[in-house]
C-alpha cells in the first residue's frame, strides 16, 4: 500500500533527521546570519534529487517538488538560533559561544529536511507541488517571513502549514488551535527625562525613578480597567534602567517592554492609551518623555478549513488521545505573514519529557527536545502533503 511505502521512507530517514538536528544544534547562527546553516540545507536538499532549489535571500532556501499539474502546498521551517549561552552538557551542545538553538528551530529544520527526502522519492504520486520554505530570522523583527512574502514566495501557494516543537506539551500530543493561536508581539520604549540631584534633597530634583514607577503601575490599569476582560491583552515592562549609585537621583530613566494582543483594534487603542498615561504622569510632575511603539508580527490565526484537515489527519495517524486542544499563547510567531497570502495552520508537536530533561521553557539555557518528536513532524508533514494535494481539500 502507498501509506506503507510512505511510512517505510519516514522510518528510513529518521536516523538522518536526528543526525541533522544534532549537527544544526552544534552550529547555531543568529537571525539574518544563517550563512552556514542555509548552505547546509541547500547541499542536503541537493543530494536528494528531484527538488528545484532557489535562494530568494542570502540566508534562506526554498525547495520545490513538482508532481502532476495541480495546486501547491507550502510547508515552513524556521532555521535561526538565539543569543543565549547554552548550559546543556550533551555531546552535541552548541560550539558557537553565546549562540544556541533554544527554541527548537534545529528540530524544525531537520523535520522539513526529512519531509523533503520522503516527498522527493514520491514526487510522481503528487497531484500538485509542495514548496519547502526554510526561513531565516524568525526570532528578530521584522522577521524573515515578511521578507520572503515580499519576494513572492507565497504568490502561487494555495495552503500553508507549519509546526513548532513545544516543550510544555508532552511527547505524543499534537496541539491543535482553531482561530487565534499566537499574539501580535509589539515592543515599546519609554524615556522619562527629569532633573537629577542629591537623593537627600529630593525637592530640588525631578525624580525620574518615582515618576517611572508610577508609569509602570498605571500601565497595568489599561489591562485591568480599560480593556474588555474577555479580550486577551498583556502589557509587560521588562526593563527599567536608571541611576548609578545610592545617593543620586538620575536625570533620566529608560523602560522597555512588550504588548501582546490578538485584536488589531485593541492593539491600536492600547498604544494611544499608553501615551495618554505617560504624558499625564510626566506632565503632572514636571518631567518630559519620549515614547516609541513598534508593531510586531501579526497574530497567528489558523484557518478553519486547513486546521480541520490537520486535526483529522492527527486522529487517523495517532488516535483521538493524541489531540490536545491547546490554549492560545501570547508568544509571537512570524508564520502569520504567510497566512496573509493563503489559508494556513500552525500546530504544536509535543516535545516535553521529564525523563529526558526536555521540559525546560523555550528560550532557556537548558532547553532541549525529546527527539522522538521529530518522527511525528516528518510523518505529519508528509501525510499532510498528500492529504491536501491528492484530495479535494
Amino acid at each position: 500500500m502507498f501509506t506503507d511505502r510512505l511510512q517505510a521512507l519516514t522510518e528510513e530517514v529518521q536516523p538522518k533527521v536526528v543526525e541533522w538536528r544534532r549537527y544544526l544544534h552544534q552550529h547555531p547562527e543568529l537571525s539574518f546570519h544563517e550563512v552556514e546553516t542555509s548552505q547546509f540545507i541547500y547541499e542536503t536538499l541537493q543530494s536528494f534529487g528531484n527538488i528545484e532549489l532557489e535562494r530568494p535571500t542570502k540566508t534562506s532556501v526554498i525547495g520545490r517538488i513538482h508532481g502532476r499539474p495541480g495546486k501547491t502546498l507550502a510547508i515552513r521551517a524556521d532555521i535561526d538560533a538565539l543569543p543565549i549561552t547554552e548550559k546543556n552538557a550533551f555531546p552535541f551542545k552548541s560550539q558557537n559561544p553565546g549562540v544556541m538553538h533554544a527554541c527548537g528551530h534545529d528540530g524544525h529544520t531537520a523535520m522539513l529536511l526529512g519531509t523533503a527526502y520522503v516527498l522527493s522519492q514520491l514526487k510522481d504520486e503528487l497531484n500538485g507541488s509542495v514548496k519547502l520554505i526554510f526561513q531565516h530570522a524568525e526570532e528578530l523583527y521584522p522577521g524573515g517571513a515578511e521578507e520572503l512574502v515580499q519576494k513572492g514566495v507565497m504568490d502561487d501557494v494555495d495552503w500553508v502549514i507549519g509546526a513548532h516543537l513545544w516543550s510544555p506539551l508532552p511527547i505524543g500530543k499534537i496541539g491543535i488551535v482553531y482561530g487565534p493561536m499566537m499574539a501580535s508581539p509589539d515592543t515599546f520604549t519609554i524615556t522619562i527625562k527629569g532633573k537629577g540631584g542629591h537623593a537627600a534633597i529630593p525637592h530640588e530634583a525631578i525624580d525620574t525613578i518615582a515618576i517611572g514607577a508610577q508609569v509602570v503601575t498605571n500601565l497595568q490599569h489599561i489591562v485591568s480597567r480599560n480593556n474588555n476582560p474577555l479580550e486577551p491583552l498583556v502589557i509587560s515592562v521588562a526593563k527599567f534602567v536608571g541611576g548609578s549609585t545610592h545617593n543620586v537621583i538620575p536625570g533620566s530613566v529608560e523602560m522597555m517592554g512588550t504588548v501582546r494582543t490578538f485584536n488589531p483594534a485593541v492593539q491600536e487603542e492600547v498604544a494611544k492609551r499608553m501615551e495618554q498615561i505617560i504624558k499625564g504622569i510626566t506632565s503632572a510632575h514636571g518631567a518630559d518623555y519620549t515614547f516609541n511603539y513598534i508593531k510586531g508580527y501579526r497574530p497567528v490565526i489558523n484557518a478553519e478549513t486547513t486546521t480541520k484537515i490537520m486535526e483529522e489527519l492527527v486522529r487517523e495517524i495517532y488516535g483521538d488521545e493524541a489531540i490536545d486542544y491547546t490554549a492560545p499563547s501570547m508568544v509571537g510567531e512570524d508564520f502569520s505573514a504567510y497566512q496573509q497570502k493563503a489559508p494556513g495552520t500552525f500546530i504544536f508537536i509535543g516535545a516535553g519529557n521529564p525523563e529526558k530533561e526536555s521540559t525546560y521553557p523555550h528560550h532557556h539555557e537548558r532547553f532541549t527536545i525529546d527527539e522522538e518528536a521529530l518522527e511525528k513532524g516528518v510523518t505529519l508533514f508528509s501525510r499532510a502533503t498528500f492529504r491536501f494535494l491528492n484530495q479535494d481539500a
